[in-house]
């Protein structure tokens, strides 16, 4: 659903001839013109599964002790009914809508009203006004970047309270998780349902718009490309990096209190899940001006896939693994929390450095050392909408030599080090690098579609030299 957006196969030129300045032709961006039957089956699915699979998972963990068997076994003996399940799940309260909504007004504040400072005196970060890609129509949009510091003060405020000011318990969120829930759920729907309102009335750049006519892919898949409020105020970075991202902290850290709160300690386990997250979630926002450049932000339109994914989907299922270890605390032994800890950060080495050597083949046009060699290349061509012909060339070196997508695997091995923490009790907490995978092999299917289309040949002679897209000699 929402993820961290990656990106494709290292080139020096922009992924997509739009980006290089030419007007895109119908199927050369985004998503589809016309749906056929099963792109709309897959859509209604969808539709109709996520919210089920985020409200199962929540409730076996505070009806079922995070038992994924159990409540079927329940329903299918008669010894429990849907209502009797729903009965005790509990509903939206006062104090939840308030919380929530402060939450989010206070994201927006921070996201529209505070520009940058961190750029000015963190050496390497990327921040303030950035220029995002040229997008189909000929836009090229401007974001103010400043999404490690909405993290750093959002963070400093939590801490503050914590052990000073005390105007809350650091156990609010798992407190009030159900409830906040539900009002997820209220701004997701908002948010898709006016986003896809805004596209037919009053878009931002008509010429950025996709209709299908079929009304559920359209709201499923977004009609506009960046929807925007005024200037500023985009929809698409908004909701794809807050409050969903920045939210992912301090959810592990209630799950924390919690934890110290109910059990007089916090295991291993749970620093781990707390570090290993936490690694991931910053590397997001020092790098939140490379993430203009992704499939989120480059390629997506803006409905209910981004918009609900990223207000319930991102927090309630990321977080599963600290939820799990409240309700079970795991304490690993030492060999086993070192391999984990081992397995995360090798995961994020190779995620990390691989994007390293991609941006840097990119800014330098080739003109680099990619581990101590000048990088090999395949020398490439491709044709853009307006009829130019643009050169372009493709890195088969240093971890791009390895595998076509080992970005992807790092954040695969990242992403199994968070369930290993969990021990091997349940299933509930391993639904991350399940989902993780497929989510991460369409998108590498996807991008290899797009790619194949664009270069024909030249993109044949570079899976001849680099064989294998994520797992070297395997797949």
């Amino acid at each position: 659903m929402a993820a961290k957006s990656q990106p494709d196969a290292p080139q020096t030129k922009s992924r997509d001839s739009f980006a290089n300045g030419g007007a895109a032709t119908q199927g050369q961006w985004g998503r589809a013109w016309e749906v056929d039957w099963f792109s709309l089956a897959s859509v209604l699915f969808l539709l109709l599964l996520a919210p089920f699979i985020v409200y199962y998972f929540i409730m076996a963990c505070d009806q079922y002790g995070c038992s994924l068997t159990a409540p079927v076994v329940d329903l299918a003996t008669r010894r429990a009914h849907l209502a009797d399940i729903w009965a005790k799940t509990p509903a939206v309260t006062k104090e939840a809508a308030q919380l929530y909504a402060l939450w989010v007004t206070f994201q927006v504040l921070l996201y529209s009203a505070l520009p940058d400072f961190c750029h000015k005196f963190l050496p390497g970060y990327v921040g303030g006004v950035q220029e995002g890609a040229v997008t189909p129509a000929g836009v090229i949009n401007k974001y103010e970047i400043n999404g490690l510091q909405a993290w750093l003060i959002t963070h400093l405020l939590w801490f503050a309270n914590s052990h000073f000011l005390s105007l809350f318990s650091p156990t609010i969120i798992f407190d009030n998780w159900i409830p906040l829930l539900w009002c997820a759920n209220i701004l997701g729907y908002a948010v898709s349902t006016f986003a896809m309102i805004k596209g037919y009335f009053f878009p931002t750049n008509a010429k950025d718009c996709k209709f299908t006519g079929n009304f559920f892919y359209d709201y499923m898949m977004g009609i506009e490309f960046n929807p925007r409020i005024g200037k500023w105020f985009d929809f698409k970075l908004f909701f794809n990096g807050r409050p969903g991202i920045v939210a992912w902290t301090l959810i592990n850290l209630s799950f924390a209190a919690k934890q110290r709160e109910l059990y007089g300690q916090v295991t291993n386990a749970m620093v781990l899940v707390n570090v290993l997250q936490a690694i991931y979630v910053l590397d997001f926002f020092w790098n939140e001006a490379w993430y203009l450049k992704t499939i989120d932000i480059c390629h997506d339109h803006f409905g209910w896939y981004l918009g609900w994914g990223d207000c319930v989907w991102l927090p309630y299922l990321y977080t599963l693994q600290g939820l799990y270890l409240v309700y079970h605390p795991v304490q690993l032994s030492t060999p086993h929390a070192a391999g984990v800890l081992l397995l995360g950060l090798l995961g994020y080495y190779i995620f990390r450095m691989a994007n390293h050597q991609k941006d840097l083949f990119r800014r330098t046009d080739g003109r680099c050392l990619i581990w101590g060699r000048k990088p090999r290349v395949i020398e490439c061509s491709y044709t853009s909408a307006d009829g130019r012909r643009h050169h372009s060339k493709l890195l088969v070196s240093g971890f791009w030599g390895v595998a076509r997508h080992l970005n992807y695997t790092g954040d695969l091995m990242g992403s199994l080090a968070y369930c290993l923490a969990c021990g091997g009790g349940h299933l509930l907490p391993y639904f991350y690098i399940i989902y993780m995978t497929i989510l991460l092999t369409h998108r590498c299917l996807r991008d290899e579609h797009r790619c194949a289309s664009k270069y024909g040949g030249d993109w044949a002679r570079y899976t001849a030299a680099v064989p294998h897209r994520l797992l070297p000699g395997i797949f």
